[in-house]
């Protein structure tokens, strides 16, 4: 459509009492032209260039998570103190070496006899390098890295900052009485841009987790599925060229990020959205009709 043809579909819209639409790149030029915008005019915005296929789902999805992280806190991604995985001083150097080898985890806070007293931060390889010297460390105290104390209220936006500059990865959370209410790391902010990161001591996803069958002939399948276990699973040959999941696939073909209950059919399967939030798809219930 040429510039004069869109100017006079406008002018007819302004004719017939109606507003006229705008494109992607008009919200563009008058959001950078000063004209009051909020979060969620943005979101708006960037899902109808998806839309336009001017960027993918999964870019889509990241710059939905770092406008969302704007407006949170600590509190809302912190791993709760129930969950953490913290040493005690009084341990020997091989009682916690078996602890962290254990768990996994490259960080830990170090606490004292009240776990409400956080002595610092042990890291895997220096407990590693005093365990394997001669004449190492007589105890842990001579490991630990300063603690980086917070609050629940801080801004993410903030602390992703203060992590980048200070080359820190780990903050412990303080609540309103001083005590330990949690841990965050960068990696905890980091997901909430780009979506769950696995590393070789996560449990390796597959299609029976992902891929669950209901008694009524239906399946619930995770967004997270790939196209290609999704077609191995139950036969089908969706391209995985452009799309690497079957969330990607289904946003994409619907032409935005769809809400719970809309539904989708693609060649003998029907889609329906089970679960999703603002930022992504979560999960799917299929149906899948009887090859002709």
């Amino acid at each position: 459509m040429s510039e004069d043809d869109s100017r006079h579909d406008a002018d007819s819209e302004e004719k017939n009492g109606e507003k006229p639409r705008r494109s992607w790149l008009d919200r563009i030029s008058a959001a950078l032209s000063g004209e009051p915008t909020s979060r969620e005019d943005l979101v708006e915005l960037l899902r109808d260039v998806q839309a336009d296929g001017l960027i993918g789902a999964d870019t889509l999805r990241m710059m939905e998570g770092a406008i969302a992280i704007a407006g949170m806190t600590v509190g809302d991604v912190m791993v709760p103190r129930a969950q953490m995985v913290a040493l005690s001083a009084g341990s020997s150097l091989l009682e916690l070496m078996q602890q962290v080898v254990e768990s996994g985890h490259s960080r830990f806070p170090v606490h004292g006899d009240d776990k409400d007293e956080i002595l610092g931060v042990l890291l895997a390889k220096d407990l590693l390098r005093g365990v394997v010297v001669d004449n190492g460390p007589a105890s842990v105290h001579e490991l630990l890295r300063p603690a980086v104390l917070i609050p629940e209220s801080k801004n993410l936006n903030v602390l992703l900052r203060e992590f980048r500059q200070s080359r820190n990865h780990m903050a412990i959370v303080i609540d309103e009485y001083g005590g330990v209410a949690g841990l965050v790391t960068i990696e905890d902010l980091l997901e909430e841009i780009v979506g769950e990161i696995d590393d070789e001591h996560d449990d390796a996803a597959d299609d029976t987790r992902l891929i669950s069958a209901q008694a009524d002939g239906q399946f619930v399948v995770d967004a997270l599925t790939p196209i290609g276990d999704f077609n191995e699973r139950f036969g089908a040959d969706f391209d995985d060229d452009e799309y690497d999941t079957i969330g990607g696939l289904v946003t994409a073909a619907i032409g935005h990020l769809p809400e719970a209950g809309e539904e989708l059919t693609l060649a003998r399967f029907v889609f329906r959205v089970a679960s999703a939030d603002a930022r992504r798809l979560i999960a799917l219930h299929v149906s899948v009709h009887a090859a002709d």
